[in-house]
């Protein structure tokens, strides 16, 4: 009797927890199952977004490594074969002058120079000794820094030497350096070369040691910057009293005259730059020869990184300045010997000046007006480059204005120019 009552209160117990388990409705309700496939699905989620985002970072990485590699590819290529596109195969190893065995030569409208690597190529103070220009019955094509014999000579740029000669009634022993901006320089009267023809040189690396070789009254550099084999002013170029160049970008631009070329050259910062197609150009190429960009290209000239370029189509290169303010220059030559005149322009004023050799940028002339001239800074300005543009010096820029000449220019100031 006792067993069956314990048998029939543990059916009991047995149903009651049956009945129980089943929610009002007689469903079951399997909540714990739910939330797990819920868990589940959120994890995989998770982990597939993890997945893709390590992927797009890993090909973002893969294409900033390739970049880089590209970068390196094509630094290297501009040091083999620098300034290629300007110079062609021309890598004469006897004449300063590239062209004078009679090589042809094709003389662009306009090229950009970027100067923003120069490195000064004397470790000790500027001291200039001697100036570009007319000497006695010859023309002095460089600039002469002093130096003492056996003092460091270093690359001014990034480039490939192209000559290491001697010249006994000239340079002494020198060196031509050509650069993948388009320029080439020249040092002599040095008492040793470090290096060879066909080595390449990064900007400050040395090169030379100073001397008084050739034709020479004493120890110091004769030091030259050439254009497709033109000699031009250094001083154009470079602020040698502050050791560093007027602006990081020349644009040359090839002057006309009677509606011909000149093969004389003069820069201005301000200037509407074009180029005209020839055979064999491309955006990209077109780009980087003026220093800009694809884009900035075919927004100026309202086209497509796909469209055609056909051969003599002119080509803008960059914004120049306000139609309204920029003056419009003609070389008119009043002789035959004009044919040397370079049109040097100036904010407001056209000035012609003549010169034997080409010319970068003149110093603006004195303004005629009482009133003060205030420059607003924009980036990439210094010192130096607001000096040139205005005509004046950096010393009286500091002094005109309460700085010196370390002082740091900052965006949108005012700076007193006149």
């Amino acid at each position: 009797m006792k067993i069956r009552t314990l048998l029939f209160i543990c059916c009991t117990t047995l149903m009651v927890s049956a009945v129980s388990a089943k929610d009002p409705e007689g469903k079951d309700t399997p909540k714990q199952t739910i939330h797990i496939v819920k868990m589940d699905k959120r994890v995989s989620e998770l982990m597939a977004d993890r997945v893709t985002i390590r992927k797009d970072m890993g090909l973002k990485e893969l294409a900033e490594i390739n970049a880089r590699v590209d970068e390196t590819l094509a630094d290297k290529e501009s040091l083999l074969f620098p300034a290629d596109e300007l110079y062609g195969s021309n890598w004469d190893t006897r004449w300063v002058d590239p062209f004078r065995g009679g090589s042809k030569v094709d003389m662009p409208d306009s090229c950009a120079i970027d100067c923003s690597t120069f490195v000064l190529p004397i470790d000790t103070m500027t001291r200039v000794t001697s100036k570009y220009g007319p000497r006695r019955r010859r023309m002095h094509k460089g600039i002469d820094l002093k130096v003492q014999v056996g003092d460091t000579i270093r690359a001014a740029f990034d480039g490939k030497v192209r000559i290491r000669n001697f010249e006994r009634r000239g340079y002494g022993n020198y060196l031509v350096v050509r650069h993948p901006n388009g320029l080439e320089t020249v040092y002599g009267h040095l008492s040793k070369s470090l290096v060879d023809v066909n080595d390449i040189v990064r900007a400050g690396d040395p090169i030379a040691l100073g001397g008084n070789t050739g034709r020479s009254t004493g120890s110091h550099l004769h030091f030259e910057t050439r254009f497709l084999g033109q000699a031009i002013n250094p001083a154009d170029i470079i602020d040698f009293e502050n050791s560093v160049p007027h602006q990081d970008t020349y644009v040359f631009h090839n002057i006309k005259i009677n509606g011909r070329k000149s093969n004389i050259y003069t820069s201005s910062s301000d200037q509407m730059v074009y180029h005209r197609v020839k055979s064999g150009d491309t955006l990209g190429k077109i780009a980087r020869m003026y220093g800009t960009t694809v884009n900035e290209l075919c927004r100026l000239n309202g086209i497509k990184s796909t469209s055609m370029l056909r051969l003599g189509q002119s080509i803008r290169c960059s914004a120049g300045r306000s139609s309204s303010v920029a003056a419009k220059t003609e070389a008119k030559p009043a002789t035959e010997k004009a044919a040397t005149t370079v049109a040097k322009v100036t904010k407001t004023t056209t000035v012609e000046a003549v010169t034997p050799v080409a010319s970068l940028t003149g110093n603006a002339p004195a303004n005629q007006d009482t009133e003060a001239v205030y420059h607003r800074i924009k980036s990439g300005d210094t010192l130096g480059a607001l000096a040139s543009k205005y005509g004046t010096t950096v010393s009286k820029l500091c002094e005109m204005n309460g700085i010196s000449k370390t002082t740091v220019l900052k965006l949108g100031r005012s700076i007193r120019c006149k």
